[in-house]
């Protein structure tokens, strides 16, 4: 979605509101298996004393696959907006603005890459996931599984002087 701006450029105190779907497609990680709908964001930009401010909120509700243990989760995300928009082009070269095109700004760009930086980078299922054993696959948030624990081999001599004394 492209949105033009000359309303608001040359008018400090302006402002104009935005309201838009995001296309899916480019936003799939492998941790995010589908989106339940498409993430919506809305806000408004704003001309303070000549610069370009974006503010708002991005919503994704998300059917997403855990880091640890692999299992299914819904994920509501909530992302706060705000971004700076330049018209000049000396700003082009701060990674921090996002650029115009003469009057119009690719709000989808902007938003997709606002999804990108906001979203997590580990997915889990809940915040003490305990993942999955490493020898049997059970998932330790359900409980221990049956496994031994291994001893590491670096340590397996101090283990000897163990069972010495426990004979």
């Amino acid at each position: 979605m492209r949105l033009n701006l000359c309303e608001i450029i040359e008018m400090p105190g302006k402002s104009l509101p935005f309201s838009c779907e995001l296309e899916t497609d480019r936003l799939l990680v492998p941790a995010i298996k589908s989106f339940i709908s498409p993430p919506k964001a809305e806000g408004v930009i704003r001309n303070s004393a000549g610069a370009l401010t974006l503010t708002g909120t991005l919503k994704a509700e998300m059917v997403c696959i855990c880091d640890r243990c692999s299992a299914e989760f819904r994920c509501n995300k909530e992302i706060p907006l705000e971004a700076k928009i330049g018209a000049d082009p000396s700003d082009f070269d701060d990674p921090e603005v996002f650029p115009l095109d003469g009057d119009w700004l690719d709000l989808s760009d902007l938003l997709e890459t606002c999804f990108i930086l906001g979203t997590d980078t580990k997915f889990l299922c809940r915040e003490d996931c305990a993942g999955l054993c490493p020898v049997c696959g059970k998932n330790l948030s359900d409980g221990p599984c049956g496994c031994k624990k291994e001893i590491d081999p670096r340590l397996a001599v101090l283990g000897q002087l163990l069972d010495k004394k426990h004979e």
